[in-house]
């Protein structure tokens, strides 16, 4: 019995082997005819008739017939596909598309405008009451998946998008173009992520004057731009939301100033609100003018009931940010919170917030690394500045060797601030310096330099103002002020 039961487990193993080895063969056999027998998704040269992909032969016209032959989904297989003119993707006549190019398909543009022009006819908002059933029916989500588009024209953009609902946009690289991603009139629920948008002459993500709520940014890298990284200007601009992104280096210095994350509402009627940039690495480079990480402007046209309107309702917090002129400027805003975040290598101004009011400054980190001794890191500044603001809360900011700034953390004409729990060492100049601040409490701060060749004299200082009460500060060098 034992040796038979061995012979049989002899004779069965090799059996079920040959069973599962014909069973592959079969399942293959069978996967690849499903996949041959479906038009225009293949992986083979012919796959899109009349596209041929070699980088030499203008596959333009064949791909702009594809899409309006009414194929649901284009799969490009591995190829340099020329562009002379842009594929321009008119949904309401195209219905559903999704274009893929599983990370091997390059869209060579050739001439001035996007390699692929986007247009729905969604006018509504992101409530779905307002979306017609045409919309639903044949537009919803288009998606780009897994392309590059590579810019062969001074006047080369990469996707533009209007009149979209649910635009989709993942795995893709766009590079040596204009703008990158281009969005323009009005677009509702925009999903960009896992995307290198790098390279480029103009703006990475360009939210040009657009009529946009919800928009989400994440896991993408988002460098090399010229004129910005991320850019909104003018327009209405709701749910904005940055996650997860690597932001670097979205400017030069033979370009105007502009920020790797510029949000800027000037001259328009509504403006853009309600952001949240979160978990984002943003940086570099200090070489450009007025170069910021993040600048949010926040001043739009006046309402008849309103001399003045200031955006915001923002929240910054968990990234790291070095490497500019200024870190974080915010100019005319209303409403941000600010925390968790880690600061350094601000040439100027770690923090610079003008002309605003409601701004809430949580637990942030403003170090100088001494790790970080290379280039001309030591002649940073890192200085903080509230100018001209308004009830404002600031606590627990922890700043640290500030050099050649007047002070530490500056407070210039400013009224209603709750200055509490913040810890100032080992900084050039006064620890804080109070000048013309009214209404005003500071209280239970930390300011201390124990530096051995110090330059500071006083720990505090108060020029002008009236009515601010200071309580439980531990000062190294004592408090000094002008009105006594």
């Amino acid at each position: 019995m034992t040796t038979n039961f061995g012979i049989n487990r002899l004779i069965v193993r090799p059996f079920n082997r040959l069973i599962s080895v014909w069973g592959s063969i079969l399942f293959l056999s069978l996967a690849s005819l499903a996949v041959a027998e479906s038009p225009l998704a293949t992986s083979n040269a012919d796959a899109i008739p009349g596209v041929v992909g070699d980088g030499v032969q203008d596959d333009t016209q064949a791909i702009q017939k594809a899409i309006e032959s009414g194929a649901s989904s284009l799969r490009f297989p591995r190829g340099n596909y020329r562009l002379t003119r842009p594929i321009v993707i008119e949904l309401d006549k195209t219905g559903f598309l999704s274009l893929s190019g599983d990370g091997v398909a390059r869209f060579i543009m050739e001439a001035a405008g996007p390699a692929f022009r986007i247009v729905g006819t969604h006018g509504g908002t992101a409530d779905p009451k307002s979306v017609e059933d045409k919309v639903w029916d044949r537009q919803r989500a288009p998606m780009i998946d897994g392309i590059e588009i590579l810019g062969n024209h001074p006047e080369a953009c990469g996707i533009e998008a209007s009149g979209t609902m649910q635009l989709t946009l993942t795995r893709s690289v766009v590079r040596r173009v204009l703008h990158g991603v281009h969005l323009v009139q009005r677009n509702r629920n925009v999903l960009i992520a896992n995307c290198h948008i790098y390279e480029n002459r103009g703006v990475g993500l360009f939210l040009d004057g657009v009529d946009l709520h919800q928009i989400n940014v994440s896991a993408s890298h988002i460098s090399y731009n010229d004129q910005g990284g991320i850019v909104s200007r003018q327009g209405n601009v709701r749910n904005l939301h940055i996650s997860g992104c690597d932001i670097e280096s979205n400017m030069s210095p033979n370009t105007s100033a502009t920020a790797n994350v510029l949000i800027d509402c000037s001259g328009s009627d509504l403006g853009t609100a309600e952001v949240a940039i979160t978990g984002c690495t943003i940086q570099h480079n200090s070489k450009s003018p007025d170069s910021a990480n993040i600048r949010i402007v926040g001043l739009a046209n006046p309402k008849a009931n309103q001399p003045m309107v200031r955006w915001g309702n923002v929240t910054i917090t968990g990234n790291v940010l070095s490497d500019v002129s200024t870190n974080l400027h915010l100019k005319h805003c209303r409403g941000v919170a600010i925390s968790g975040n880690t600061f350094w290598m601000g040439y100027r101004h770690n923090l610079l917030v003008e002309g605003s009011s409601h701004i809430v400054i949580g637990a942030n980190n403003l170090d100088r690394n001494p790790r970080y001794d290379y280039g001309d890191a030591s002649q940073s500044h890192n200085a903080v500045v509230f100018r001209d603001c308004d009830d404002c809360t600031v606590n627990g900011l922890h700043v640290s060797h500030v050099q050649g700034a007047e002070a530490a953390v500056l407070f210039e004409s400013c009224r209603r601030f709750n200055i509490a729990a913040c810890t100032i060492l080992d900084s050039d100049g006064f620890g804080i310096l109070l000048r013309n601040v009214e209404n005003s409490l500071i209280s239970s701060c930390l300011v201390r330099d124990d530096r051995q060749n110090r330059k500071a004299s006083i720990s505090l200082k108060i020029e002008g103002g009236a009515d601010n009460t200071l309580a439980n500060n531990v000062l190294s060098h004592g408090a000094e002020s002008s009105n006594e």
